[in-house]
């Protein structure tokens, strides 16, 4: 008991560590993040279904993702190095996740593991561009894929999880200076994450958080430097047996908010902090097969208070076969 009130302490001091000077920063003078939006995605890290696993495990997950977000207050935004009015956006994307926890002695409540996501995006883009209105440019192809070599968990008990890892998002996609549909962004982000996860084995009962930094290198080919943005998810939900498995009904918020300032010839815009709040319902279930445990989420996210950003709905479809 002693123990897991120690790492329980440790990692509520480094998450303190690292959240307390970002909020110190929040009044910084900046600008939104190149293309009004930042690597990573409102509710792809939320609930018990995104956490590390709690033993050895090799899983194949494919994420389905519809962001539909329109920009029209009439100010400018960077995309693609040109400057653009009154823009709407439709993307899909579709990913695959390989995620893999090694049998590795870190003792009884430790364990390590990694993954790598490679997506496919479909996008549509309309906006104002001089001297063209109504503008319309289509893109398709490989995103940028995620790295994530470090990833922790520490089992405290049988109903509660603590989580840390490291995410490195490539800049593997489609790119084009002067379009306004890009599936890639063209620049790296590296980005630190901690998470906790109640999820009763009596009761049902979840409570999953996330938060993490999304620190973002210059796009080489604008020279425009997106500011860092931090980042928080959440889940509540109610598990019950269903069809011979669990099933899964309940809420998940988010809160994006950019906190340093973009530079570079770009960043020209003012004051421009993107910031963005979002919540909707999510349902679940899980089921055991003969080899594999079937797992699957659906979530629909509409966003509101959103400032110098796109705004929309995400609808995200998750699907995960555990080995």
């Amino acid at each position: 008991m002693k123990n897991s009130l120690r790492v329980v302490s440790i990692l509520k001091n480094v998450f303190f560590l690292l959240v307390f000077p970002i909020l110190s920063l929040s009044s910084a003078p900046s600008v939104a993040e190149e293309g009004g939006a930042g690597h990573y995605l409102p509710g792809s890290m939320a609930s018990f279904m995104d956490g590390v696993a709690a033993e050895p495990t090799f899983l194949v997950r494919y994420n389905l993702l519809n962001y539909s977000g329109s920009f029209e207050t009439g100010k400018p935004i960077p995309i693609g190095g040109i400057t653009a009015i009154n823009v709407n956006a439709n993307t899909w994307a579709h990913g695959l996740t390989v995620f893999w926890a090694p049998k590795i002695d870190l003792g009884d409540k430790w364990t390590y593991g990694m993954s790598a996501t490679v997506p496919y995006v479909i996008m549509e883009v309309t906006a104002d561009v001089e001297p063209e209105i109504g503008r319309t440019d289509n893109a398709s192809g490989l995103g940028d894929i995620v790295f994530q070599p470090i990833m922790f968990n520490y089992h405290a008990s049988s109903d509660l999880n603590f989580n840390a890892r490291l995410s490195f998002y490539a800049p593997t996609g489609d790119y084009e200076v002067g379009r306004l549909a890009n599936p890639g962004r063209n620049y790296w982000s590296v980005e630190p994450m901690v998470a906790m996860m109640y999820f009763g084995q009596q009761n049902g009962r979840e409570v999953s958080w996330f938060a993490g930094l999304s620190m973002n290198e210059k796009n080489p080919a604008t020279e425009y430097k997106s500011g860092n943005q931090f980042h928080s998810d959440m889940t509540t939900a109610q598990h019950f047996p269903l069809a011979k498995g669990l099933a899964g009904v309940g809420l998940n918020g988010f809160y994006y908010q950019q906190i340093t300032g973009d530079s570079g010839p770009g960043a020209n815009f003012g004051d421009f902090k993107g910031q963005t709040y979002g919540l909707g319902p999510v349902i679940s279930y899980v089921r055991p097969l003969k080899n594999v445990e079937l797992l699957a989420e659906l979530k629909w996210l509409h966003e509101f208070g959103t400032n110098n950003r796109l705004e929309g709905d995400y609808v995200w479809l998750k699907i995960i076969c555990k080995f």
